[in-house]
């Protein structure tokens, strides 16, 4: 959700998933378990009954909902901070949050919410309409507190609470989603003290009004989260949540095996299948709302179109984009590097929101072609030379592939690119390095392809509106947050017109036409929807939630659903194994309009983000 001004602010969110990725899935494939494993960061202390540990190795940069868009981060703050209005377990359609009821008037410019009753913060004080007028007007006026979300109040006109139970936001134009959704409210009279609000960290003894507030954190050791009993739906079951931080994956992976965790969510397909059967663990394949791909530079600017960075000229020409999708056997990569646990991919939204992700017939799809990746990149004017690379101009078709060296998934995906990229004439070098120098790099523009990911909400427009030339950052990270580093006037425009238009099958197919638009002109190639791999310790703890209901996923969720309704298993089924509960509180998550700017698991907003995340 919210990063630090400081810590190249919006740029992280471009290339976030990255950090989003080693908090959501520390994508390390498996290797022999006969070795030592790596240690946890913290000290091992006895299991207690009502404390959940989680494996983690996620960045932090802070806990300051303003700021941050990092995976970990957002995902913390979803348990500690309620927002307006809320995403249903079952499937992501809005519900209640902080306000029991809303409407908007016939023009969809004036929404009016009633905030519950009798609310408190964690700290005993009360939670009115007052705090929620409070936080929008903040981050309206103030760009330090506008970082991570401050697209999700341009459209704001004015916020006002004419009582304690009462808020009014007055919009500059009509708008499609719900615009209480996905913006942390924070208590008035904690934050108005703050001096410099944009570098607070907020790592301890956090105040707010979700099912878990930050009780304290240690950096690459360990977060600790502790029940909130004046959360209105109810004190949570268990007393803390931990996170563990471990420095590898399969050091997480002996860790659930010993029973030194009791939740792991982001194996590798290799780490999941070799779980398979252990003792006391119960598995989860969620569909998950991520996406996989390549972004590919083409010709990074800032938003007044000044250009920056080392990107190769060649990939300024659409041509030689697509040319780089054609030649790329994405069905195979699928298959081999992630082992059938993702979903075929068309666009950056992903299959489990159907009413916007790009359908698969659409006319703009093609796929592996070699013969027409050889003949865009003839028609981009590049010739094949007696050592099969193509030149232009006296210059070779060279290009870097910029990766982790830590995420075998990114370094599997080099080796199949290369040979591939060579049958087309591109010479492709894997440019193979540790996760801050990628950030500082993708940054600053110096690179050509990137192995890139985002996690998306249920809206599309937040996702739509990163993409649009307005939210280009510059070198340094200041200003937007761009996906890719693109900038397309008709994509604009469609992002405009589908912002507005309060008729969802309309603005469904205006949000097809600019997904069509990004893929024709292949700013990226998204290469897979990937499957959310997680893992329980069955003899500790029951009744998960997930989201969605069917057959989705338990961490990384638009809400707290995930974690909320867990409770220690009973003797019985300690004895007997345990396994995944319905979730005691979807029920009371009753579906009201769309969501986070989206519909039935259908709309609304991040990554950033990733996510935002």
């Amino acid at each position: 959700m919210f990063t630090h001004p400081t810590l190249r602010r919006h740029s992280a969110l471009r290339r976030g998933w990255r950090r989003c990725l080693a908090g959501v899935a520390a994508l390390a494939l498996v290797g022999s378990f006969a070795a030592a494993p790596a240690q946890a960061a913290t000290s091992e202390a006895p299991a207690s009954e009502n404390v959940l540990r989680i494996a983690t190795d996620g960045f932090i940069d802070s806990f300051n909902p303003f700021t941050s868009f990092y995976l970990v981060p957002t995902n913390t703050f979803r348990y500690m901070y309620e927002n307006l209005v809320a995403n249903d377990a079952e499937d992501g359609s809005v519900t209640e949050g902080l306000a029991t009821e809303w409407n908007t008037d016939d023009e969809g410019k004036v929404w009016t919410y009633q905030i519950r009753p009798d609310m408190k913060w964690s700290d005993g004080e009360p939670l009115t309409s007052k705090d929620v007028a409070w936080t929008y007007t903040q981050m309206m006026e103030k760009e330090e507190m506008a970082v991570a979300n401050g697209s999700l109040v341009e459209n704001f006109d004015k916020v006002e609470a004419p009582d304690e139970s009462t808020v009014v936001i007055t919009l500059k134009k009509p708008q499609a989603n719900n615009p209480g959704q996905e913006i942390p409210i924070v208590p008035e009279h904690v934050w108005s003290e703050i001096d410099k609000p944009g570098e607070f960290k907020n790592d301890e003894k956090s105040v707010g009004s979700g099912p878990f507030q930050l009780e304290s954190y240690e950096a690459n050791k360990s977060i600790t989260l502790k029940a909130n009993p004046n959360f209105w739906r109810g004190k949570p079951k268990l007393d803390e949540i931990q996170y563990r931080y471990y420095t590898n994956s399969d050091a997480q992976v002996q860790a659930i095996r010993s029973g030194e965790v009791d939740f792991i969510s982001g194996l590798s397909p290799d780490q999941f299948t070799a779980l398979e059967g252990a003792d006391n663990v119960k598995l989860n394949d969620g569909n998950g709302r991520r996406f996989n791909g390549i972004s590919i530079n083409p010709g990074v600017a800032d938003a007044e179109g000044k250009e920056f960075g080392t990107g190769s000229e060649a990939l300024k020409d659409k041509k030689v984009r697509q040319a780089i999708r054609a030649g790329i056997d994405i069905e195979t990569l699928r298959k081999q590097v992630m082992h059938d646990y993702a979903q075929p991919a068309t666009s950056f939204i992903p299959a489990v929101y159907p009413n916007w992700t790009l359908k698969s017939d659409d006319p703009v799809i093609s796929g592996f072609d070699v013969k027409k990746a050889k003949k865009l990149l003839d028609e981009a004017g590049w010739k094949e030379g007696a050592d099969g690379i193509r030149a232009k101009d006296g210059k070779k078709l060279e290009l870097r592939f910029l990766t982790d060296a830590d995420a075998p998934i990114e370094q599997n995906t080099a080796k199949f690119l290369a040979p591939w990229m060579k049958d087309i004439g591109i010479a492709l070098k894997n440019e193979s390095t540790d996760v801050d120098t990628v950030s500082e790099r993708t940054t600053k523009g110096d690179y050509d392809m990137y192995f890139s990911g985002w996690s998306i909400n249920p809206d599309p427009d937040y996702q739509l509106s990163i993409n649009t030339c307005g939210q280009r950052p510059d070198a340094d990270g200041n200003g937007g947050t761009s996906q890719d580093g693109w900038c397309n006037k008709e994509f604009d425009k469609l992002y405009r017109a589908q912002h507005v238009e309060l008729d969802q099958a309309k603005r469904a197919e205006l949000v097809q036409k600019a997904l069509a638009i990004h893929y024709e002109e292949a700013p990226s190639v998204t290469l897979w929807y990937p499957s959310q791999l997680e893992a329980i310790r069955s003899d500790r703890f029951t009744n998960f939630t997930k989201q969605p209901t069917d057959g989705g996923v338990i961490a990384n969720q638009v809400g707290y659903w995930g974690y909320a309704s867990v409770e220690p298993v009973s003797a019985e089924e300690a004895s007997g194994g345990g396994g995944l509960g319905a979730g005691g509180w979807i029920g009371i998550a009753a579906a009201v309009i769309v969501v986070l700017g989206g519909g039935g698991w259908l709309l609304s907003r991040r990554r950033k983000s990733d996510d935002r995340e």
